[in-house]
């Protein structure tokens, strides 16, 4: 079952979903518009490597604008820290990002119960496109679990800033 736009303003005034800051103008009847931060990093090489760390450049994203280009991954954040241990949140571009051709989550837009951060978006445009810094860019809903809750303390809890990939963690315990 997904929240309602009005709902999830309660459960903002209540404590059982963080979104913070949270602005009333930005719900919509089932989900809340968040921002795009302005820092975005951009894998140094061309070739990524799953089993190393791979070296990102931190890039701050000008008023003027940032061109994005078709072929490259571009790692952005949420101005907004969002989360909860009550709803499970999904992420998706808002239609009037989409129809200029900006995927803003390639394939996570399932967030886990209990990660409460800034949320890393993983950027990919088909043409190029210029982007802002706190330009309105993706949604989010919150859906009501079944079973038995355990909240999330995983590799990517409490960030702050667009985080590259950590999978090769996952080979140090293999």
């Amino acid at each position: 079952m997904i929240l309602t736009g009005k709902k999830i303003k309660e459960e903002v005034k209540k404590g059982k979903i963080v979104i913070d800051p949270f602005d009333e103008s930005k719900i919509n009847p089932n989900s809340y518009d968040f921002r795009l931060f302005n820092k975005i990093k951009i894998y140094k090489e061309r070739i990524l490597d799953v089993k190393k760390v791979n070296e990102a450049e931190e890039v701050e994203i000008p008023p003027s604008g940032f061109v994005l280009k078709q072929d490259v991954l571009y790692l952005g954040c949420t101005v907004e820290i969002m989360g909860s241990n009550f709803y499970v949140p999904i992420i998706r571009g808002r239609s009037s990002t989409a129809r200029l051709g900006i995927f803003i989550h390639i394939t996570a837009d399932l967030i886990d119960i209990g990660s409460i951060n800034r949320w890393t978006l993983m950027m990919h445009a088909v043409q190029p496109v210029k982007i802002y810094p706190y330009m309105l860019i993706g949604q989010v809903t919150f859906w009501v679990p079944k079973g038995k809750i355990t909240l999330y303390k995983g590799k990517y809890q409490g960030s702050k800033k667009p985080m590259s990939s950590l999978a090769y963690k996952d080979f140090e315990r293999s």
